[in-house]
């Protein structure tokens, strides 16, 4: 399953996009991370990376 961004949650600290082996993670205009479902190969590195715990698995 795609990981999914609880939008309360994220800091915007940008780990997430920079982690991502897919480039499937942006942020946008408020600073939340969105994950293109389409790019997203659901590695999870992404969930791990978090330090908000702000992804989880969807």
């Amino acid at each position: 399953m795609i990981p999914v961004v609880d939008r309360n949650e994220c800091t915007g600290c940008g780990i997430c996009v920079d982690d991502c082996p897919a480039a499937a993670i942006t942020m946008d205009d408020a600073d939340i991370a969105v994950i293109d479902k389409d790019a997203c190969t659901d590695c999870g590195i992404c969930i791990s990376s978090c330090p908000a715990e702000a992804i989880t698995e969807g």
